[in-house]
């Protein structure tokens, strides 16, 4: 009888074991070791979890992709499978991939960079699996954790910045564009937020009333560009962007315009080809997101998250200044996360 009731015993654990989702490592390769004063939860296989990202198109979001599959590589039994939208206006395309996989039975848990949050919050009401948003943020209860940047504090950061840097090039009247991404994206409006706060904090001038609004995309950014040139002949000190690719083609439409010799290009993400642009004069300084580490971040929540652990509620992936002084070190450093 004792031996039958411990066999039972030990079936019960077992099952209980194979429930939870493996994870032994709980800071990207290279971090410190995070120390929980406690056991790790799960340390089995069978985990899956989906990660559905604004797009892959982009650099940007292949560090995401990079850091997120590189937790299952020092976590074999995760199982991550990483897709996302053609661009960052490919709306319905997203929606149908939320739709599917929620609907599939295939993962235990989800990680989602919204193009459209509001849909996105709609979409999974009523979801029992865990569910992170990484990038920009989704108001929905389902959603246990956000992990990304601070973009408002970031952005602010870098519009003080941006600030400093006009002054010391010379100029005497410190106006700032914006030349901003999808019109009502809610990361969009907070880095958008967050320049007018740095800049103005600082003693420039933000002027509201003419942000251009270019989708995201460098051909549109450029156009904008080309606007602001038509509207200011005597040349603007600041254009942020809501991204390097905008930043950097708006500085190549500037460019031998006498006015905008000394304008202070600002992108945002600091991606590898916004550190070349920064070493050769293009772009001037950018707001590096630690997109690896968003995607790493993300995905260990959504785990700890099925093995039954309480998340932050937001989970700082970090942001910097890069200017001609660091963009070398952060250079060698994105290279070694996807070449």
């Amino acid at each position: 009888m004792k031996k039958r009731l411990l066999a039972m015993l030990m079936t019960g654990a077992m099952v209980a074991s194979l429930a939870a989702c493996g994870g032994g490592s709980s800071t990207p390769a290279g971090g410190d070791t995070q120390k929980d004063g406690g056991d790790k939860a799960g340390t089995t296989s069978g985990c899956s979890v989906d990660v559905i990202l604004k797009t892959t198109a982009s650099e940007y979001w292949s560090y995401v992709k990079a850091g997120a599959e590189a937790y299952s590589k020092d976590n074999p039994d995760v199982k991550v499978e990483v897709k996302g939208a053609t661009s960052e206006t490919a709306y319905d395309e997203q929606q149908n991939m939320i739709e599917t996989d929620l609907n599939s039975g295939a993962y235990d848990a989800f990680v989602i960079a919204p193009l459209q949050a509001d849909l996105v919050k709609t979409l999974i009401a009523g979801q029992t699996a865990p569910i992170v948003a990484v990038d920009t943020n989704i108001d929905a209860p389902e959603v246990l954790s956000f992990v990304g940047t601070g973009n408002e504090d970031a952005a602010a950061m870098g519009g003080k910045a941006a600030v400093e840097a006009a002054k010391a090039a010379g100029w005497d009247k410190v106006q700032a564009i914006a030349i901003s991404g999808v019109q009502g994206d809610g990361t969009a409006t907070a880095r958008l937020t967050g320049y007018e706060k740095g800049v103005t904090e600082a003693g420039g001038e933000f002027l509201k009333d003419e942000i251009q609004y270019a989708d995201a995309v460098a051909d549109k950014a450029a156009t904008s560009m080309e606007a602001i040139m038509q509207n200011h002949p005597e040349g603007v000190a600041i254009i942020v962007c809501n991204n390097d690719d905008m930043a950097m083609a708006a500085a190549r439409a500037a460019k031998g315009n006498a006015a905008y010799e000394k304008t202070i290009f600002v992108g945002f993400d600091g991606i590898q080809s916004a550190c070349n642009a920064i070493l050769s004069g293009e772009e001037t300084m950018s707001v590096a997101q630690e997109a690896y580490d968003m995607g790493y971040k993300a995905v260990e929540a959504a785990v700890k998250a099925v093995n039954g652990e309480k998340l932050e509620k937001f989970i700082d992936s970090g942001c910097s200044v890069v200017n001609k002084d660091n963009a070398q070190e952060r250079l060698d450093t994105l290279k070694g996360y996807i070449g």
